[in-house]
């Protein structure tokens, strides 16, 4: 399961999809809002993407982790548009046999998802707005 959305992500569907009676880990990474970066007061962010190209990337980099992780399902739903204090814009779903892989599957995917995703993020401060590159 590959989202890219301006509704608010349900997590109880990327487990759903992930959730396997073979695996004993299901790992679930929420990257939520914030109200500051680097001591600015934050109000919300703004996310634009490359719809296409987005959730083609988001297979690949799946596909890339069941290379190194076979047994492992994964899922991965992303926001777009304005997002809010505390509100959810990235959520990564790995279902795994045991944990390491499931941890590891996880890490690997989000890394993969900050420097390569095609999604584009805007915080916007009390005072201003700044677009932020992919790291």
């Amino acid at each position: 399961m590959f989202v890219l959305q301006s509704a608010p992500l349900d997590p109880q569907l990327l487990k759903d999809a992930v959730r396997d009676p073979a695996h004993g880990a299901l790992l679930v990474f929420e990257g939520v809002t914030r109200n500051h970066f680097e001591g600015r007061p934050v109000t919300h962010l703004e996310y634009e993407a490359y719809q296409d190209m987005a959730i083609l990337e988001m297979e690949r980099i799946a596909t890339e982790a069941r290379e190194k992780w076979p047994t492992v399902k994964i899922a991965i739903a992303h926001r777009t548009g304005p997002v809010g204090l505390g509100e959810t814009s990235l959520i990564i779903a790995v279902g795994a046999p045991h944990r390491p892989e499931g941890y590891e599957a996880n890490r690997f995917v989000l890394e993969a998802i900050k420097q390569r995703l095609p999604v584009w993020k805007k915080e916007i401060y009390n005072d201003g707005q700044e677009w932020k590159a992919n790291t």
